[in-house]
């Protein structure tokens, strides 16, 4: 049996980091060039720790499944990342943010992570602005912030609604340079498929070539992924159509531990689902939150002349408008946390408020912000969203408020690690969204790039070298090896199985039904009732998938239809084992709402007593269920409290 031990420094929580760094083993620089490290993945904590290790002097090999690095979904985030540099002289500071973060996770993170990651901020936004990411900036030249969810403070640093893609080119460009100065050698267009163990140590990785479909093998004294996250189990997410579970998932079923399944965000402002065969949901940044009110018709009457376009939502006078997040928590108004959000928007249209032809959905309106600061100072902070949402929408949304609905956007959960960011097998390190780290039960806006980029750039780095200052005496792996031989025919043999189904549904088919049945028993709500009845169906459609799956072309080709089968055979497993986990946690926290327990005006009610734990899953071989492991999870800086935003 696996026991957890987080491994965090001893001492006051804002010295462990500066005493963990100053006492890390190190590596020579000549020791270095010995060393040989694969990273899976180039997003953003990807290409940052990839550039970085490089810089250092190991050899590194970094792996994407895209044609360019360029491509990877962190490209898609649009509003920000936090910083705690208290430009505005608000009142904030790195304590506000690590308690700002432990808070808006409903108290279910490590203190230990929380804290390196809200110190490391300031350090992220001096590099990406020494990198040439162009921040907007104030007047007098200082960079500029706003606000987001679960915080009264502005701390996000942002590049209009591009932040994503802006960080991401200044990871690519370090990436690119030690590519060019041979440190780094890129693979693209390879899906990591096993991983692969030699003597109990991570040592490299089975690949699938995307355009010759050849099963590659590649070697390394240790492997970082940096994958990203699973949203896409619920088929219908904001998440890139290709991003998956895949090498997080086959490391689980090499003995890394899969914390918090169950965890995961749905975003607050999304564009509504608009069709049955709609593949992918289009995010709207919750930036817009800052300027932009969002409301329901109090009347029913309203919302019914509304669904059959006898009126429009300008029509409606300010007093039939509820404006429910301000009703429901002044304090935090429009700016409550992501989770909060969604589930009040949830309730308006169960409750039978919601507007659009599916009455799934509420408006987001800035006529208000318009009057009050002109079009042309909204133009320039939200401009390029206001573009997407008028090509996606075909309405303007400077004159007529933008519908939104929740949708699944970020996961909480992921591989367990300890404070090095080491999973439970030595030498396989997860980082980014691809571990379960620094949200707990939910994720602060703007804050996935901050970890991502505090992994890559300036954890990682560090805490790799603990393990690495063991291995120079190790020579390079031999791909050769009988555990290399076994990973590679066993990706075969699976490739060969999938591809000789020869039954009769679409690989899309499969993924759409478990979407519909993550999003009904697992998605914004969860009863017990739902989540035994998932587990029956997932069940029938993992038998179903085996039986009936289609997969045309070949093997040795490129062959789309072969990598999505792979992958939503990989999400099948996975939507098991987050009902089991949703299962277990009878409570409700973050972004885990189990409809049993919710306080009396409806709010998240946690069991701290039974459950402040990280639950995290062991694989067990031979058909038998995963089994549960717990990390207690200590609170001796911060007060485990009920979560008011009122």
């Amino acid at each position: 049996m696996i026991n957890l031990n987080a491994g965090a420094p001893k001492g006051p929580l804002a010295e462990q980091w500066a005493s963990y760094k100053s006492g890390c083993k190190l590596v020579n620089p000549n020791n270095k060039r010995k060393l040989d490290v694969i990273v899976v993945g180039t997003g953003l904590a990807g290409a940052s720790a990839a550039a970085t290790l490089g810089q250092l002097g190991y050899n590194v090999k970094v792996f994407c499944y895209q044609d360019t690095p360029r491509r990877a979904h962190s490209i898609a985030a649009q509003g920000g990342i936090n910083a705690a540099k208290n430009y505005q002289n608000d009142g904030d500071s790195v304590y506000r943010l690590f308690y700002d973060t432990i808070k808006g996770g409903d108290y279910r993170a490590r203190e230990s992570n929380v804290y390196r990651l809200a110190s490391i901020s300031p350090q992220i936004i001096d590099l990406c602005v020494a990198q040439g990411v162009p921040f907007a900036r104030e007047y007098g030249g200082l960079l500029a912030n706003r606000s987001f969810g679960g915080t009264q403070v502005s701390r996000t640093f942002y590049a209009r609604g591009q932040t994503g893609q802006q960080l991401l080119i200044g990871a690519y460009s370090a990436l690119s340079r030690q590519i060019a100065e041979g440190n780094v050698t890129l693979y693209n267009r390879r899906d990591i498929l096993d991983v692969v163990i030699v003597d109990g140590k991570a040592r490299g990785v089975i690949a699938r070539n995307l355009v010759t479909g050849e099963v590659e093998r590649y070697s390394a004294h240790a492997v970082v992924l940096a994958s990203g996250g699973y949203g896409n189990v619920f088929y219908l997410s904001t998440n890139a159509m290709g991003s998956n579970v895949t090498p997080a998932w086959s490391a689980y079923k090499k003995g890394a531990l899969f914390a918090n399944p169950c965890f995961t965000q749905i975003h607050p402002t999304c564009i509504p689902v608009h069709g049955e065969f709609q593949s992918k949901l289009t995010l709207m940044s919750e930036s817009l939150r800052n300027d932009g009110r969002i409301w329901v018709p109090k009347e029913k009457s309203d919302v019914e002349k509304l669904r059959k376009k006898e009126i429009k939502p300008t029509d409606i006078p300010e007093a039939r408008r509820d404006y429910y997040l301000e009703r429901r928590y002044p304090a935090f108004g429009n700016l409550v946390p992501r989770d909060v959000a969604s589930r009040a928007a949830k309730e308006r249209c169960d409750a039978g408020f919601g507007v659009g032809s599916t009455g799934l959905a509420v408006y987001l309106d800035f006529s208000d912000a318009i009057k009050r600061l002109g079009r042309e100072a909204i133009a320039a902070r939200y401009g390029n969203l206001f573009q997407m949402y008028e090509q996606i929408v075909a309405e303007d949304p400077y004159k007529t408020p933008m519908m939104i609905y929740p949708a699944v956007h970020y996961t909480m959960g992921g591989l367990w690690v300890d404070y090095d960011l080491m999973t439970t097998v030595p030498g396989l390190y997860a980082i980014g969204e691809c571990n379960f780290s620094d949200h707990g039960a939910n994720r602060l806006g703007a804050s996935a790039l901050m970890q991502g980029l505090a992994d890559g750039y300036f954890v990682l780095p560090y805490t790799i070298s603990n393990f690495l200052s063991a291995e120079i005496h190790t020579p390079r792996i031999d791909t050769g090896l009988p555990e290399f031989e076994s990973a590679a025919k066993g990706v075969r043999d699976r490739l060969d199985a999938l591809k000789n189904t020869n039954g009769k549904e679409s690989v899309d088919h499969f993924h759409r039904k478990l979407g519909k049945i993550m999003w009904e028993y697992c998605g914004m709500a969860r009863n017990e009732a739902g989540l035994n009845k998932a587990l029956g169906l997932i069940a029938e459609l993992k038998a179903e998938f085996a039986a009936n799956v289609c997969i045309p072309g070949g093997l040795k080709e490129y062959n789309p239809e072969l990598e999505k089968a792979w992958r939503v055979q990989d999400f099948i497993e996975l939507g098991e084992l987050m009902v089991r986990d949703a299962l277990q946690r009878n409570e409700s926290c973050g972004g885990h709402f189990r409809e049993e327990y919710q306080t009396p005006d409806g709010e998240a009610m946690r069991d701290d007593d039974a459950y402040a734990f990280v639950g995290a899953w062991e694989f067990t071989d031979g058909g038998s269920a995963p089994e549960l492991r717990k990390e207690e999870l200590r609170f001796e800086t911060v007060t485990p409290s009920q979560r008011s935003y009122k």
